[in-house]
């Protein structure tokens, strides 16, 4: 008698779809608090309760990835994912997003400008800085630490829910609706602050969303608890080799790897710290307005939102992943070495958001799905892990140090705005420099990953779809 083979949960298409949308909503909150100030900069710097400089702002916005690299907490976080599995993993790392939130929340309220508990300490060390752009960018550091563990533990959910079927089109919807957290931050932070007059607003809605995507994680993970229920009781399934330390010693002596993970961390840094500064260029360079300044930057998500599944689609069922990821890389150049030297006119910006959202939605799209090729699933969250350490050094380091160059070479451009002199600019030609250098670094290392892939043959240039 042939033996009946349970159908297990994530066979069903509503099932796994579900679990996708779960998720996907939760790292929206996420991407929601990530960029809630970036289209604030200019109103950051106007507020009298934070008064900020092109240094404070640099500062707070490189703080997201300090933890993550000094304290190595994504490789430790990677580690706990594969040893301690999913369900605790993003539970803990859902809801440190949560407290690093609350703190930021209230580096920008009255009562901390106004003296409040930790005013006197953070007003007594780094004294170039504002007090509430020390307190916030601890509490963003903290979420830093929980939104990118929370976004490997998310990658490891997809790969373990469609592994075999529509991976790379899961990862596309994944990061796509985790984008209009983007395109919502973008859009609304600056209506907030205008609409209101409270500076602390949008990050006080941010964190109650926050709060709504820790209860969808959790219905993630009832499901998910389910699901390994179901396969411990599957007779044939045969058990995975468990995860080893010693296993992270494979991930760093495998060149794919490697040149995978300078890829993410190059491109990366041309495009998040790029819309950090966005609003302040479109203000600066094209003449927008600061209340609504974030409109144009806030088109990257909306186009990335329909392109990103697209082209998920076709790596699923045409493959090409190494060349889509050196196409993406030609164009984020052209887009930097347009916004630093192109003609200044209003088609200009739009024009360029556009070519960079395209952008920003191939490599992603191709990148993601293509490291389970490269590596085992024993380990496959520390790789994960270890890309997104890799990737936060330039989160931590581009958009300080666009904001140290940019006010090096616009000297008391700062001191004239915060004196409410009218008509002064910065001049962004050589930040926008910085971000297309990084680009062409990347370019290089997307043509090592394709011959690597030829010589291993690892499959990056084959469908994801097992036929």
């Amino acid at each position: 008698m042939t033996e009946k083979i349970q159908k297990l949960l994530r066979d069903s298409k509503g099932a796994r779809w579900f679990v996708l949308a779960t998720v996907s909503f939760t790292m929206l909150t996420g991407y929601f608090i990530a960029d809630v100030i970036s289209p604030l900069g200019d109103m950051l710097a106007d507020s009298p309760l934070t008064r900020w400089s092109p240094l404070d702002f640099g500062f707070v916005t490189g703080a997201y990835s300090w933890f993550n690299v000094f304290f190595l907490m994504l490789i430790f976080g990677g580690i706990i994912l594969d040893k301690m599995g999913i369900r605790f993993t993003g539970n803990t790392f859902v809801s440190l997003m949560i407290v690093g939130t609350a703190v930021k929340y209230y580096a920008l309220t009255e009562t901390f400008a106004n003296g409040g508990f930790g005013y006197d300490f953070f007003n007594s060390f780094m004294t170039d800085y504002s007090p509430s752009a020390k307190l916030a960018a601890l509490g963003f550091a903290i979420f830093g630490v929980g939104v990118e563990i929370a976004g490997i533990t998310v990658s490891k959910i997809i790969v373990k829910w469609f592994k075999g079927k529509e991976m790379a089109l899961a990862m596309g919807l994944e990061m796509a609706t985790a984008r209009i957290g983007m395109l919502l931050a973008m859009w609304l932070s600056p209506r907030i602050v205008t609409s209101f007059g409270n500076i602390s607003l949008p990050v006080g809605l941010g964190l109650l969303l926050l709060c709504i995507g820790l209860i969808s994680f959790l219905i993630h993970s009832m499901m998910d608890a389910k699901l390994d229920k179901q396969i411990a009781e599957e007779g044939n399934a045969a058990p995975a080799e468990e995860f080893k330390i010693s296993d992270l010693k494979i991930l760093f002596t495998n060149k794919a790897f490697l040149y995978i993970s300078f890829l993410c961390v190059l491109f990366y840094s041309a495009v998040f710290p790029f819309m950090k500064w966005a609003s302040t260029l479109m203000v600066h360079k094209y003449g927008a307005d600061p209340a609504t300044a974030g409109d144009i930057p806030g088109l990257l998500p909306l186009g990335t939102m329909a392109l990103t599944p697209l082209f998920g689609y076709f790596l699923d069922n045409k493959g090409k992943a190494a060349s889509i990821m050196i196409f993406g890389s030609l164009l984020l150049i052209l887009v930097h070495m347009l916004y630093a030297v192109g003609p200044v006119n209003s088609f200009m910006p739009y024009f360029c958001i556009i070519l960079l959202g395209i952008a920003f939605s191939l490599v992603p799209a191709s990148m993601w799905p293509s490291v389970p090729k490269i590596v085992d699933d024993r380990y496959l969250g520390s790789a994960y892990a270890a890309i997104f350490w890799i990737q936060n050094w330039g989160l931590m380091a581009m958009p300080t140090l666009i904001g140290i160059v940019l006010n090096a070479v616009n000297p008391g451009v700062a001191e004239q705005i915060q004196a409410g002199v009218a008509d002064v600019h910065y001049d962004f030609t050589i930040p926008m420099l910085m971000f297309a250098s990084t680009g062409v670094l990347g370019l290089v290392f997307a043509f090592l990953l394709k011959r690597e892939d030829k010589k291993k043959g690892y499959g990056l240039e084959l469908p994801n779809i097992k036929k």
